[in-house]
């Protein structure tokens, strides 16, 4: 009698978890982008330089983004994720609205303080600000994907405090933004003075009381 053939046994090795291992490929990507920009700064970083310290193929890169910049700028909105769920942030949506604006707003400027003396967060983020004064659509981008999401929640919790009766009507919410945020971004980039909880308390109380005698 012919000698019956045999199926193969099934393995016994697990499948591998493609969607897992993309998504460590991903956080070192971010991670190696990031340390390159902060170490030589924007200009010298490369997507082979990225590749190389992530320990993937440069084909890898550019098969999920088209350019550095996009590489940098999806690396700083998952750096911010990490924060808020690092913080375990209730609000993570937005402002929170207690009912008291001012303790709102220095709750989260304070929050800004913390990130912004990371050094983690800072050289990267120092690099990129500084080259997007000189390269206008890496500014522009900066602005539209990082920068203009945040405002919008100052202008969201702003708008929240006209419709209390905490704010003027007619005051507009996107420039009343800039009374406390600009101040901070300015001395955090220009190394103007320090930053503090103390300083950022102050410019809540300046914006919402102004400078006149009451």
């Amino acid at each position: 009698m012919a000698a019956q053939k045999l199926a193969p046994a099934p393995s016994d090795k697990p499948h591998p978890d493609v969607s897992r291992r993309s998504q460590r490929s991903r956080r070192a990507i971010y991670d190696a982008a990031l340390a390159l920009v902060g170490e030589v700064g924007y200009p010298k970083t490369t997507i082979e330089g990225i590749a190389a310290r992530a320990g993937v193929g440069k084909q890898t890169i550019y098969r999920w983004w088209t350019s550095k910049a996009d590489v940098l700028l999806e690396a700083f909105l998952d750096l911010g994720e990490q924060a808020t769920q690092a913080a375990g942030e209730a609000h993570a949506g937005g402002i929170p609205d207690t009912g008291d604006l001012a303790a709102d707003l220095k709750a989260v400027l304070r929050a800004t303080v913390d990130e912004l003396r990371d050094p983690k967060f800072e050289a990267p983020s120092r690099a990129l600000a500084a080259e997007g004064v000189v390269d206008e659509k890496l500014g522009r981008e900066f602005v539209t994907k990082l920068l203009e999401p945040s405002l919008r929640l100052y202008v969201d919790r702003l708008r929240s405090a006209q419709e209390a009766g905490d704010i003027r009507p007619e005051v507009d919410p996107r420039i009343a933004l800039e009374l406390f945020v600009s101040p901070l971004a300015q001395r955090w980039l220009q190394y103007t003075g320090p930053i503090s909880y103390e300083y950022t308390d102050t410019l809540v109380d300046y914006a919402l009381h102004g400078l006149a005698p009451r």
